[in-house]
């Protein structure tokens, strides 16, 4: 009984996760010259490659939460890398103390719209962090395998030939 709930919390979390990433990285694809203006004030990038590191972010977001959403087995660390990468920016930030957007999501955000504080959002990536500390020990516990995109192919194409 508590193994199918925490399998139920381990699908429901992962999806959440990947839900989040989905509507971040699409969102800033879709206004690349916002989030670059946000980049752009962290100070840490030269200004010529401000653009390609905006896109190349958000279509890392992007595909990230997909490939969490299919259970992919590389998602997974490159969801927690990418987050780990914006808390160390968010605390950059915090430390020099800047008040700027954190550029969690895109355009018209109400946290970004509302108030320029880059605390909340690094409770915000914590949070997601210890999330992604779950859904690490549940594969570990449960001995879950994510599937490469070549092995998730063939088990659907077995599933649907069985139906």
């Amino acid at each position: 009984m508590v193994r199918r709930l925490l399998r139920w919390c381990y699908h429901g979390i992962r999806c959440l996760l990947a839900g989040v990433f989905i509507v971040s990285g699409a969102g800033k694809l879709m206004d690349p010259q916002h989030f670059s203006l946000i980049i752009e004030s962290y100070g840490l990038i030269p200004d010529p490659a401000i653009l390609p590191v905006a896109l190349l972010l958000s279509l890392l977001e992007l595909i990230a939460g997909l490939g969490l959403l299919l259970d992919l087995r590389w998602s997974l660390g490159t969801i927690t890398a990418l987050l780990i990468l914006f808390m160390l920016i968010l605390g950059y930030g915090l430390y020099l103390g800047l008040d700027v957007d954190c550029g969690c999501f895109a355009a018209g955000d109400p946290e970004g719209e509302a108030y320029h504080s880059l605390r909340p959002a690094l409770y915000r990536d914590a949070l997601l962090l210890l999330a992604i500390v779950f859904l690490l020990f549940w594969q570990r516990y449960a001995a879950l395998t994510p599937l490469s995109l070549r092995e998730r192919y063939h088990t659907w194409q077995s599933w649907r030939r069985t139906r």
